[in-house]
């Protein structure tokens, strides 16, 4: 399937989950993260669900990081581009135009210095190609990460066979990790 078909079909799917669901897959996904071989890292990237598109409920995973004495590092948008900032207690958030919790301050981190990015998409196939909101945000600061960067996608669902059109600016994961299933790539 072509990316803007996927698009359409994944945001359609994911309405249809319930509350409920959203918060037990959400949870299941941040335990079987639990069992990647991450955790020898310092800084993890993580992102913030925009709650009215059903994205992942990632403060399960933020507890286990902080839990752990993770750096967490998440983004803020800048123009095209992401900028990345340490979560600490003070930390203030603000949702954006889009919805998103963006940090409003705090200590500005290098993409060079993330080891493990936490990557919210729509699908994914077997060959660990990804399809987001089309906007190009994550695929420009992953070109900017470290090539040893982990990327780790996190889907409430299984994976595509093959995704049409992908370009070679489009940036694979290393994993994808769903409520029942972690997939290796």
């Amino acid at each position: 399937m072509l990316k803007q078909e996927l698009r359409k079909a994944y945001k359609a799917k994911r309405d249809a989950l319930s509350l409920k669901d959203l918060q037990e897959y959400s949870l299941k996904i941040s335990n079987r993260i639990l069992q990647l071989p991450i955790w020898k890292f310092s800084f993890f990237h993580l992102f913030l669900p925009i709650a009215h598109n059903k994205e992942i409920d990632t403060e399960p995973l933020l507890t286990l990081l902080l839990g752990k004495d993770k750096n967490v590092v998440i983004p803020k948008v800048n123009g095209n581009n992401l900028d990345h900032f340490l979560l600490t207690d003070n930390t203030q958030l603000k949702l954006n135009k889009w919805g998103i919790p963006e940090p409003e301050n705090g200590i500005a981190v290098n993409e060079k210095q993330i080891d493990v990015v936490f990557i919210p998409l729509l699908a994914f196939d077997e060959k660990g190609n990804r399809v987001g909101y089309g906007k190009g945000f994550y695929d420009r600061f992953l070109e900017n990460c470290r090539p040893e960067t982990i990327k780790i996608g996190l889907s409430y669902f299984k994976a595509e066979k093959e995704i049409s059109g992908i370009e070679e600016t489009d940036i694979p994961l290393n994993y994808c990790v769903t409520p029942e299933k972690t997939y290796y790539f």
